[in-house]
Parts: structure tokens; sequence; C-alpha cells
């Protein structure tokens, strides 16, 4: 029996999913001790270690508009650009309100735990014992068009999270190819 797309979409979690029990089991066991979704002044990030004030967001690329793996919807393109646009502009109101309360934010796409867990971890233990951390792109896909005429071709917009006049724009084919994980 096929599940019509509503049905898909309304069992993906927003909690607990695969990326972020991987994570965390991670952080876990570098010894790093962190509360789950606990309230912060702006809203509840997956990972959040109080003390130090360090919020993590494990961000799916579909959702929050990954600009490499973001695949655009053929169907109902006015909710689903609609929503890209919402879930970055919260996006960008929760990263922008932390830090400016002196919280450090770190948005970690979900291939990434899959693809460098180590690299995050080891990025995180850092900034708990207070080193500088570099600032990472938080480049996000704010709204994608087909261009008529040109096959599978579309007009990618993305924005800087921290900054949404940084803006710009690329031109790629179509992709539904979703990244492997190991």
């Amino acid at each position: 029996m096929s599940l019509s797309r509503s049905e898909q979409m309304s069992r993906i979690r927003s909690r607990d999913t695969s990326p972020e029990r991987i994570l965390r089991s991670a952080l876990w066991r570098a010894g790093l001790r962190f509360r789950l979704h606990a309230r912060t002044p702006h809203g509840r990030p997956d990972v959040v270690f109080p003390g130090p004030r360090v919020a993590v967001f494990i961000d799916g690329c579909f959702w929050h508009g990954c600009p490499e793996h973001y695949v655009r919807p053929r169907t109902r393109n006015n909710f689903w650009s609609s929503k890209l646009r919402g879930n970055v502009e919260r996006d960008r109101r929760q990263t922008l309100l932390l830090e400016e309360t002196g919280w450090r934010v770190f948005r970690f796409w979900e291939h990434e735990i899959f693809e460098s867990r180590e690299e995050l971890v080891e990025c995180i233990r850092q900034a708990l014992q207070g080193a500088t951390t570099t600032q990472r792109d938080t480049w996000r896909v704010v709204q994608v068009t087909p261009i008529e005429g040109a096959g599978e071709m579309e007009n990618r917009w993305m924005e800087e999270l921290r900054d949404p006049a940084t803006r710009r724009s690329i031109v790629v084919q179509r992709s539904t190819k979703k990244w492997k994980r190991p």
C-alpha cells in the first residue's frame, strides 16, 4: 500500500531523529554532558549546554534548505516555498537572538553528522572550553524556481543565515539524489 505524501510527511519526526541520536551518543562518549531540548531564552535547541551557554541545532537538509541537498518538491510550490522561507526565518531569528544574549550557537546539517561527526564534537568541545571558534558558513536555500524552457535547470536563491542582506543565486540542474549515509 502506498502512502499519500501528506501521510509520509506526517511520519517525519521533529525530535530524536537519527542524526540527533548519533551526535548525542558521540558527545556522551566524549564525556560532554548536556540537556535535551532545554528551554533557552529563544527556543529549544536539540542539544543544550546551559552553563557555558552553548546551543546546538541539527537541521534537516530538506526542511532547512541545505545548499547541497535541498530538493524542491514538484507539487504545491507555494506551500513548500512558504514553509521553507518560514523555517529559514525562524532559524535566523533564534540564532541571532541567542547570540545577542551571549549564547554560542552551532547549526549542523544532518549530513554532517554522518560525514564528519568527530570534527563536530571537537568543535563543540572547544566552544565549551572557551576557545574562540570561527563562524561556519550558514547559507540557506530560501527559494527555488524552475527555469522555463531549460529542462531540469533551476535557479536557487540562497541567503546567509546571520546576514539576510548577503544573498546569491546559482543555476543548477534539479536533482533528487540524496546524500548516502555511510
